[in-house]
Formats: structure tokens, C-alpha cells, sequence
């Protein structure tokens, strides 16, 4: 047997492992795609089936509206079931960027990972600190810079996907679509939404990760309840700062041509604050937080015939 395959390249193997790990994400997040879809639509305030009278958790009536697999067979019941996956390649093409381009941030800025020191190996307080200190600037610069580098991408994609709601075709491709935004809306149009966006993540990476440090430093010890600490908190924060992913949804959308993000559907903000304070008013922060149970109220009325929802537009498309 030859030697070289015995001193295989630690380093290498561990980057190959990491590009099979981000190779099933991306699987995952494809395959999940069509629930994306239906909670961006959410996200814009578009209701197009009724709600259906039902009974609360206290048993008080009220009415329902679809949840997510209803609402995402509602959208192949509409285009079919390639339909369903608009907004795919571009969600996919800012995925591989990210993690390319901010991983070469990272080690061009010398923020190496530091790896969890094994059970037989404690670490002192000081060393602890150093390490969490070290890896949470790792994470931040990789946040920043990944969501910075694929925010264009993801403009792209979250319109496509919301040419559902006016039928439009603006969108069909990445070229094409890079094309009409530049062309109506410049540079700045590629980056609509992110300052929420940013704010949204950095805050909960921040918020959890000094969180789970301070627990697992003072209460909990052991490596399985830090892992089931660091997953509740991630979630915990996650529910406080979602009003921020609508309003970055929103305003990714607000200001195009589509007719998602013009009057009477959306108003015409003057920044991402105008847009939260708006939302506030209506009560509408929270819109595609719950997916399985969802109470109708707190809508838009431009949304909403005297029905109680929003049949599909019969308009022109653009040309």
C-alpha cells in the first residue's frame, strides 16, 4: 500500500468534508424550496385563498388561514410543479458565493476556527474567553461579508418569486434580471433590503452566541446541554428579530417594477425604518412567523376584496 494514502492531508480532508456538508445543505434548502416560496409570498401580505372559520387554542372562533403545504400547493396548482421553484438558481448561485467568498475573507483576515478542545482537555476561564472571543469574530466577518457578496442574488430570487402575485415576467433569468435593475434602479438596487437583513442576522449571531457562552460558562457543563442550549437560544432570538426579516422581504421587493411592491399593494417607503414603523401600525411585524397555524387579521386591506382574500390579478404583464 502506498504511504501517501496513509499521510493524507488532514487540512484537505477536512475542506473536502466541509464542501459534502455544504453540498447536502444546498440539497436541503433546494428540496425545501417551494415552503420558501410560499413564506416570501407571506412575508408581502399576499393571501390569495380564504380563510375558513376555525377554533383557537381557548376554543374561541376564528378564521384560519392555509398553512404553509396548502399554500405551496396552491402555488403548483398554479404553474405546475416546476412552478413551485421559481427563484431556485439564483438562491442557489448566492449560497455557493457566500460561502466561497466569505471563508477568503476570513483567512485572508487570519480568523482561522479554533476547534473545541476535547473532554480530557479543559480549558481555563481565560483560554475559554479567548476562543469565544476569537470564533464569534470569525462568525461576524463571516455573516457580514457572505450576506454583503449574495445579497444580489438574493434580490433576484425573492422577485422572481414574487412575480407570483402580478404575473409578471420581469425576472426569468440572473442576466435578465441583472439587466432591469440596473437599468431602473442602478447599483443600490441590488442591495435593497439589507441593512435589516444584516441587522437581523449579525444580532441574533451576536445575541446567541454570547448567550450560550455566558450559560454554558455559569450553568450548564456538559456538551449535550450546551448543544440543546445553543439550538433554543438560536430559536428564541430568531422569534424576536424575525419582524426584521419581513421588513428586509419587503423592501427587496419595494420600489421595483413588480406589482408586489408598488401602491395600492405596498406603500412607497422612504427607507427600511419608514417600512418597520408601517408594518408596526397594521400589526403585520409577524407575517409567515407561524406556518402551521395561522390566524387571519393584521393584513393589508389592499390585499383583500370583501371576500376576506386576494383573488390573482388580472392585469397586462409587463413588456
Amino acid at each position: 500500500m502506498p504511504s501517501y494514502i496513509d499521510n493524507e492531508d488532514p487540512q484537505q480532508s477536512k475542506e473536502v468534508a466541509e464542501w459534502i456538508r455544504f453540498g447536502m445543505r444546498l440539497g436541503v434548502s433546494a428540496a425545501l424550496h417551494p415552503l420558501e416560496y410560499s413564506k416570501v409570498l407571506i412575508q408581502l401580505g399576499y393571501e390569495p385563498i380564504a380563510a375558513v372559520p376555525g377554533k383557537s387554542l381557548l376554543g374561541k372562533n376564528i378564521m384560519i388561514l392555509p398553512n404553509i403545504f396548502q399554500y405551496a400547493g396552491h402555488i403548483r396548482k398554479i404553474d405546475g410543479f416546476y412552478g413551485c421553484y421559481r427563484g431556485l438558481t439564483p438562491k442557489l448561485v448566492g449560497a455557493i458565493c457566500s460561502m466561497v467568498f466569505s471563508e477568503k475573507v476570513a483567512d485572508r483576515l487570519g480568523l482561522q476556527a479554533i476547534e473545541d478542545a476535547k473532554d480530557d482537555e479543559p480549558l481555563t476561564d481565560e483560554e475559554l474567553y479567548y476562543q469565544f472571543k476569537h470564533n464569534l469574530k470569525r462568525d461576524v466577518v463571516l455573516s457580514v461579508s457572505g450576506i454583503i457578496v449574495s445579497h444580489p442574488f438574493h434580490v433576484i430570487s425573492v422577485r422572481m418569486m414574487a412575480q407570483f402575485i402580478g404575473r409578471e415576467s420581469l425576472y426569468k433569468s440572473i442576466l435578465g434580471s441583472i439587466a432591469e435593475i440596473y437599468k431602473h434602479e442602478g447599483i443600490s438596487g441590488f442591495f435593497s433590503g439589507l441593512v435589516p437583513k444584516l441587522l437581523c442576522d449579525v444580532a441574533c449571531l451576536v445575541l446567541t452566541s454570547s448567550t450560550v457562552f455566558l450559560i454554558s460558562k455559569y450553568v450548564v457543563k456538559d456538551k449535550l446541554g450546551r448543544m440543546y442550549t445553543a439550538g433554543f437560544t438560536q430559536f428564541a432570538f430568531s422569534n424576536i428579530l424575525y419582524p426584521l426579516n419581513v421588513v428586509s422581504t419587503c423592501m427587496t421587493v419595494s420600489g421595483s417594477r413588480l406589482m408586489a411592491g408598488q401602491p395600492p399593494i405596498m406603500a412607497q417607503y422612504n427607507g427600511w425604518r419608514d417600512c418597520f414603523n408601517d408594518l408596526q401600525s397594521r400589526n403585520e411585524l409577524k407575517r409567515g412567523n407561524s406556518l402551521f397555524w395561522r390566524a387571519a387579521g393584521g393584513f393589508s386591506k389592499p390585499m383583500f376584496n370583501n371576500r376576506g382574500f386576494a383573488p390573482m390579478p388580472t392585469i397586462a404583464k409587463y413588456q
